[in-house]
């Protein structure tokens, strides 16, 4: 397995020696599918990049709200979710639906460790959205009690957590999901370019946060700002680890006035 890695990060341009010594055991976590090889999915980076930082250049992202119809709250209003706990509590009732600031993440699973780097990095700016007036939201796929595994190991307040097991919210929202999206979209290489950060995000990872339905697996993340009803900002990840840059999110709640 480790030939088989290290031939891989070869293969896709990124110098062995830039990785510690522990590389092949977080792209086993990075892989879906856990018993599958990740020779081709590494490999099949090298034909459209040279350094993860082509990424940006290479693929169109989605971060508009006009693919929404100006109802899109309304239409998200009644779809219900469930506390980490296991209560269920709908859309609406998440946000002042007035004038309410919410940041709504939606992660791809709660097994994903590009989702634990992000919740990570949520929960680190957490004290700046509190401070701006915006309400955090987290989303993710998988049963409540997949949920709290990520919060009690990461740690993530529960508070802001939330679970989607039938993946509602990501159909209302048209979230991208299936195969292609998961491992063959060049934008699934942005995450070799974060390593770091993955690493830490992941110490206390197990891979037993993954939905039980491994369809789940195969469900793309994305990234909206509602001041109440009105969409703000719109972000469908294009592949795997493909998250809203964060600074885009706070330059917008910097810009709207807290009611």
């Amino acid at each position: 397995m480790m030939a088989s890695v290290q031939g891989s990060l070869a293969l896709a341009k990124f110098p062995s020696s830039s990785f510690p010594s522990t590389a092949p055991k977080i792209f086993n976590f990075l892989h879906p599918f856990p018993s599958t090889t990740l020779t081709a999915t590494l490999s099949l980076f090298s034909s459209t990049l040279t350094t993860p930082k082509r990424v940006s250049s290479l693929v169109a992202k989605a971060s508009s709200t006009t693919a929404y119809p100006q109802d899109i709250a309304d239409v998200l209003a009644d779809v219900t979710i469930f506390t980490a706990t296991g209560q269920p509590v709908k859309f609406h009732d998440l946000w002042d639906q007035n004038e309410g600031i919410a940041v709504v993440a939606l992660l791809r699973h709660f097994g994903c460790p590009c989702c634990w780097e992000l919740a990570k990095a949520l929960k680190e700016t957490k004290e700046r959205f509190d401070s701006a007036g915006v309400k955090l939201i987290a989303v993710g796929v998988g049963a409540p009690n997949k949920a709290r595994i990520l919060a009690e190991r990461l740690p993530f307040p529960l508070d802001c957590l939330y679970a989607d097991p039938d993946r509602r919210a990501y159909d209302v929202l048209g979230l991208y999901y299936g195969v292609g999206r998961t491992f063959f979209n060049p934008a699934s290489a942005t995450v070799l370019s974060r390593f770091k950060e993955l690493w830490e995000a992941t110490r206390n990872y197990t891979i037993e946060a993954t939905p039980d339905d491994r369809s789940g697996v195969l469900q793309q993340g994305g990234m909206f700002l509602f001041k109440g009803k009105q969409l703000l900002y719109a972000w469908k990840d294009e592949g795997t680890g493909d998250h809203a840059p964060m600074e885009d999110i706070f330059d917008i709640c910097c810009k709207v006035p807290v009611a």
